[in-house]
């Protein structure tokens, strides 16, 4: 190999280890979580949701204002018209410009205007924390798929132990049988159970891959977008030491959002029945204008008595002599409207018990759902505990197996039975493991904690 070819190979490999390094990026659980509420779209909808709710609170606040609106008109007329100067009819064309600004406020209607700055407070409020609640139940989401990723991981590691366990045996057996210290059947059974097992770590492996494409879904990650998660080998050390349900609840109640969306819900509902009784008050408002107008009928004489030498006052003169301007307080008394401002009450009280039962329900569910967790959280760990013994126990009598198949005093039927109860078992305390796992951070979700893996991750499995 000359100096150029070598000089080639080494600036082609340091090229593949850029590129390498470049696709290494391992997300985190956190990294994770924070692309998904900055990129999912049913969380960017709620929080448009937030932002328009935002808008009607403003306009509410801005409907306490008076009223001032500006009006102008300008009319032509024809045929038998009064003429002011003269003060006759006459058949003439007649030009007239109208101005004026309007001012209205209202002084009092039974503060339905303050009640409705108010509900739409509670609205705005309700709707933030009904889109924490989609953020919240994301984060869950992404955080179990993290954890099944990194639980067929698992899986497959433990389908590829026993890939070279069968591999090795096969060796091991093929030079025994060939020495004729054991039946060539019994080679046969081994490379027909490492036959199943190579299927089974096929299936591991699409199972890593459906679970990567599952949270790629969820972060809204195109399927061919470069993407790998960080693997924390994460360890179950002692016992838990969890707080009682009932501290979690009394806890959980006042943090999270799905409560507080529905406390505010109530809160808004008992404005809007206050707004609809406010209805059957009277409504007093005062109303301003000023204005002025202009009329070509209108006609200043030069000479007095003496036609013809009458000329229309100019436009500028009329505008400032024709100024005018009223203030007036007003009193609307409702007395009869067909029953409507009863049947609005009514109706706002059953919505008011309506969204009373919605929090009690929502209380409910989450009491229910932290007891659930706290007792799947127990068993977990005590499932946990039992799986590592059956492993520990069926770790022995594999290789007490092993040792005497090697020697032939068990046949490979027996051999395989044990192997398969081995890697059932290994099977099994990964599986109670993450589901520990999963249980103990739904704790400390429920708790206001932010879900991580850093508690209890220890070296890191690149």
């Amino acid at each position: 190999m000359n100096i150029r070819s070598a000089l080639l190979i080494v600036i082609f490999g340091l090229v593949a280890f850029g590129i390498n390094v470049t696709a290494q990026k391992l997300w985190t659980l956190e990294e994770c979580i924070d692309y998904a509420f900055e990129n999912n779209i049913e969380i960017k909808q709620s929080v448009l949701s937030v932002n328009a709710a935002n808008k009607d609170l403003l306009q509410s606040k801005y409907d306490l204002a008076p009223s001032l609106n500006a009006t102008t008109s300008h009319s032509f007329g024809w045929g038998r018209s009064f003429d002011e100067s003269a003060n006759l009819y006459a058949n003439k064309n007649t030009q007239q410009s109208y101005f004026s600004i309007v001012s209205q406020v209202t002084l009092f209607n039974g503060l339905q205007l303050i009640n409705n700055v108010r509900q739409m407070q509670f609205d705005h409020l309700s709707e933030k924390y009904a889109s924490d609640k989609i953020r919240n139940d994301m984060s869950l989401n992404v955080a179990a798929s993290y954890l099944q990723i990194l639980f067929n991981i698992e899986l497959v590691k433990n389908a590829q132990r026993q890939v070279d366990i069968s591999k090795e045996q096969i060796d091991r057996t093929t030079k025994q049988v060939e020495a004729g210290a054991v039946a060539r059947g019994s080679l046969y059974d081994i490379v027909a159970q490492n036959a199943g097992e190579e299927a089974n770590l096929v299936s591991a492996k699409n199972n890593v891959m459906l679970a990567y494409l599952d949270l790629m879904q969820l972060l809204d990650l195109e399927s061919n977008a470069e993407f790998d998660i960080e693997k924390p080998i994460l360890d179950i050390e002692g016992t838990p030491t969890l707080l009682p349900a009932e501290m979690i609840y009394n806890k959980s109640v006042t943090l999270m959002p799905e409560i507080k969306s529905a406390e505010y819900k109530v809160e808004s509902a008992q404005r809007s029945l206050s707004i609809v009784k406010g209805q059957r008050s009277p409504r007093l408002y005062a109303t301003g204008s000023y204005g002025t107008n202009f009329s070509d009928q209108l006609m200043q004489s030069y000479v007095p008595n003496q036609p013809g030498y009458d000329e229309m006052i100019s436009f500028g003169d009329q505008f400032k002599e024709n100024r005018n301007g009223t203030l007036s307080l007003g009193l609307q008394i409702p007395i009869f409207n067909g029953y409507q401002v009863s049947t609005n009450i009514k109706k706002s009280q059953i919505y008011f018990e309506s969204v009373n039962l919605t929090l009690a329900s929502e209380k409910l569910r989450l009491r229910k759902n932290i007891e659930a967790a706290y007792a799947d959280a127990i068993a977990a760990f005590q499932t946990y505990i039992s799986r590592q013994k059956s492993v520990e126990a069926f770790t022995e009598s594999f290789k007490y197996t092993q040792e005497k198949f090697n020697v032939g005093m068990v046949n490979s039927t027996d051999y395989n039975v044990v192997k398969i109860q081995l890697a059932n078992a290994e099977s099994d305390l990964a599986s109670s493991k993450f589901d520990y796992i999963f249980k103990t951070k739904i704790l400390d979700f429920y708790l206001g904690r932010s879900l991580s893996l850093s508690d209890i991750a220890s070296i890191k499995d690149k």
